[in-house]
């Protein structure tokens, strides 16, 4: 998970999913990895430039590693990166920089939500209905050259801004420069904003951000722990990080595998002397979030009650249960939490609150499951990896999918596959210098299979082309006896998969190929990367169950900064 959260690998993941559903995804800002991009980032910033004399983008420079702010600053031109001055190139991400955030009291803020993924097979997803909201300690302006150093302006991060002289500690959940998020959510009601659509909008965010994720997750896991034996199960608290605009609609700053669990803070006492505070926002919030993913994964309660006469806490966490997951029905409710409705402690007898952590997956499966495309192909690379354990596929493997897929035929002889695996390979070798292993991975095997879906399906839009591949690559593997390598693929990566448009293999980004990123200013300040033509969209049928069940997508207020 960690390895999956670095910022490249993540921009990689989500870039993936905007190639297939650029309007679902682009909660994302647009993305370049340096130093491998920077010659892309460079030319279609100057032609963008050029186009438009009075373009004046920014943008934020974050590196691969970094983490509480550390190395993170703003430009106004690719010439002003301080990676590539050196002799030694760093690797980063650079981001189109969000020029018109939601203020309140005139500062900037984001919103740091918690989110439990419970399992991977199947995918279960949670939510903590409250988060933080962290403020920045110097009133917004939008970015200028003579501003761009101001971190405290920009930059949300807590371990920076408590740096600041302004940073106000408080005890209030709804002041200071930490408040909880329904403090933020009770404020924005007040001016009349349906935060019942912030809410939705934002676990259709969490959602779609993990479905990314969950496919070369997937692959580390069925390298460590073997299918279908019983061993242990893995869990994640995972933090987003929340940027709402001033028109509400939130964007993924970034997701952290090892969000911090401190709370309370130091604060100096005397000079030089410093001592831990607790932090009523940090407990409010935390506390509840570690409380009830221990009672979510307990395995005790994986198994009915053996009587009726167990403890008074045994009976209460198993009927809050039963209440927290029931309610089937409402599968297809507006997507939403409630808010405001304070943690109580444990009272007589040990009773334990209500759940703080709410299921979002698979509860929402219908409107979700068509974006699960990658996971189908992720499946097929599992099956044809061969050895166990194994998280490369080898020319061997890549031909034995071919030939079972038979995808080789006059126009794609298996002499241009070895070449078209060479040069994937090799291409992607040079993205990863750290790789030990040698072979195809995963994202080198979904940009191949984009290839050929698009070499095949000439006339149709790239999801069209990939769907189209899966179904050709399904059938035939299902009416092969025994299926070759790896066995007859899983009921769950390929019946149901088709008939659902989900799977629950995932696969993770690659980078877009130059050739298909946009050079206009016009790309540059689009929200989406690429936009399928809508005629063929609509005749997909899972898309239009999608567009019923989509929560509308109009506020019913703005709010002013």
């Amino acid at each position: 998970m960690i390895e999956m959260l670095r910022k490249i690998n993540l921009s990689r993941a989500v870039r993936t999913m905007q190639e297939l559903f650029p309007e679902e995804y682009n909660f994302y800002p647009r993305s370049w990895i340096l130093p491998e991009e920077y010659q892309l980032f460079s030319t279609q910033i100057r032609l963008a430039k050029d186009s438009d004399a009075s373009l004046k983008p920014t943008f934020i420079v974050k590196p691969d590693g970094g983490s509480q702010g550390d190395g993170i600053y703003l430009i106004r031109d690719p010439s002003d990166l301080r990676v590539i001055a050196g002799s030694q190139t760093k690797q980063s991400v650079v981001q189109e920089y969000i020029h018109k955030p939601l203020l309140i009291d005139k500062l900037k803020f984001d919103i740091r939500l918690y989110v439990l993924v419970k399992s991977l097979e199947p995918l279960e997803i949670y939510i903590a209905k409250e988060g933080l909201s962290r403020f920045c300690t110097e009133p917004y302006q939008e970015p200028s050259q003579k501003n761009l150093s101001h971190v405290f302006m920009h930059l949300t991060n807590y371990s920076l801004n408590i740096q600041s002289g302004n940073f106000v500690h408080s005890n209030s959940l709804s002041s200071g420069s930490k408040r909880t998020f329904s403090s933020v959510l009770y404020r924005l009601a007040s001016k009349g904003v349906d935060i019942k659509k912030v809410w939705s909008d934002i676990i259709s965010l969490v959602i779609k951000t993990v479905i990314a994720l969950v496919p070369e997750l997937k692959v580390y896991y069925q390298a460590d722990i073997p299918p279908g034996k019983p061993g242990p199960s893995c869990f994640q608290i995972l933090g987003f990080d929340i940027l709402l605009m001033k028109n509400l609609k939130p964007v993924l700053l970034e997701v952290n595998a090892n969000p911090s669990m401190r709370i309370e803070h130091e604060q100096e006492v005397s000079p030089g002397v410093f001592e831990y505070v607790p932090s009523p926002v940090d407990e409010e919030v935390k506390v509840g979030v570690i409380r009830d993913t221990l009672r979510l994964m307990d395995p005790a309660q994986r198994k009915p009650p053996v009587n009726r006469d167990s403890s008074d806490q045994a009976t209460v966490f198993q009927s809050s249960t039963v209440q927290f997951w029931s309610n089937p029905e409402q599968q297809q409710e507006e997507m939403s939490v409630e808010v405001g409705s304070p943690e109580q402690g444990p009272g007589e007898g040990g009773v334990l609150p209500s759940l703080c952590l709410k299921q979002v997956f698979p509860k929402y499966t219908k409107q979700f499951s068509y974006l699960r495309t990658v996971e189908r192909i992720t499946a097929l690379f599992l099956r044809f990896l061969g050895v166990k354990g194994n998280m490369r596929l080898g020319p061997t493997g890549f031909r034995t999918f071919i030939r079972n897929c038979k995808l080789s035929n006059s126009n794609l002889s298996m002499a241009s596959v070895d070449i078209l695996y060479i040069d994937i390979t090799r291409r992607w070798s040079g993205m990863l210098p750290e790789s030990r292993e040698s072979g195809m991975g995963l994202q080198a095997f979904v940009e191949a299979f984009f290839y050929l879906a698009q070499r095949r399906f000439k006339s149709l839009s790239l999801r069209e082309q990939v769907v189209s591949l899966l179904e050709v690559c399904e059938a035939q593997l299902e009416n092969q006896v025994g299926g070759g390598p790896g066995g007859p693929l899983a009921e769950d990566s390929t019946s149901s998969a088709r008939r659902s448009v989900s799977c629950s293999r995932t696969q993770p980004g690659r980078t877009p190929h130059p050739h298909y990123a946009s050079t206009t200013s016009q790309a540059l300040l689009a929200p989406q990367l690429y936009s399928p033509a809508v005629q063929r969209r609509a005749s997909s049928q899972d898309y239009r169950l999608h567009q019923r069940l989509r929560p509308p997508q109009t506020h019913k207020a703005s709010v002013d900064n």
